[in-house]
């Protein structure tokens, strides 16, 4: 009787132990299937066979093998897909951002300085027409042209700037490099001075926002 215990011990057969209250379940040791080392998660029955065809443990060498075959083996546009950035922006017609909002410089001057008391790169730039418009006509609709987007891949912070600035469009779009996500058209913006400046304020000069024009940009004409 205790061979063919044993017997059914070994082969490893869950439905096949001793139940609870059986003579043989507090004399026989525990069945190979489950180590008590081990904890009870991470135990591979040695019973099964691994991809190999012989009996034993299964390491996680397969496992590795098996996902960098899957990494590898991805088409080529969806590893150009996962390399895409996110930009969000803000969007409004050039004269109201550029010399008619009263805190828009200040905004603007003030993060540039905490970049650069903190060593971040930048990640916030200014485009005048910027091309990826052409991607929302909704937004094209509802805006006077010239137009200038701020830019920024810190999402939360361009929803800061949305609330700010109150009377902008926000959006957000995908590119593969920074090149193509602020590359813009090329325009000369004028802008009529006032007869009589009232504000308590002195007037933003022409050009304040050049520092924040992409790398290599066309600087607008005075």
């Amino acid at each position: 009787m205790l061979a063919s215990a044993a017997a059914t011990l070994n082969s490893c057969s869950l439905s096949a132990l001793p139940v609870a209250g059986s003579r043989f379940q507090r004399r026989l040791p525990a069945p190979l299937c489950s180590p008590p080392y081990l904890p009870q998660k991470m135990i591979i029955s040695p019973c099964t066979t691994p991809a190999g065809g012989s009996g034993g443990w299964e390491g996680t060498s397969s496992v590795k093998t098996a996902v960098a075959a899957v990494d590898s083996s991805e088409p080529a546009e969806k590893l150009q897909q996962q390399a895409t950035t996110k930009y969000y922006f803000v969007v409004a017609n050039a004269k109201f951002m550029l010399d008619e909002e009263e805190h828009f410089k200040e905004l603007m001057y003030e993060r540039l300085r905490y970049y650069g008391e903190r060593n971040k790169e930048q990640d916030f730039w200014l485009v005048i027409e910027p091309k990826f418009l052409d991607k929302f006509p909704n937004i094209i609709n509802r805006l006077k042209r010239p137009a200038v987007a701020l830019v920024s891949t810190n999402g939360p912070w361009i929803t800061f700037m949305k609330l700010r600035l109150d009377r902008v469009l926000t959006e957000s779009h995908e590119a593969d490099s920074l090149e193509e996500a602020l590359a813009s058209n090329p325009v000369d913006l004028e802008f009529e001075k006032p007869e009589k400046w009232v504000a308590p304020y002195t007037k933003y000069e022409f050009g304040w926002w050049e520092p924040f024009l992409p790398p290599g940009s066309q600087k607008p004409k005075a």
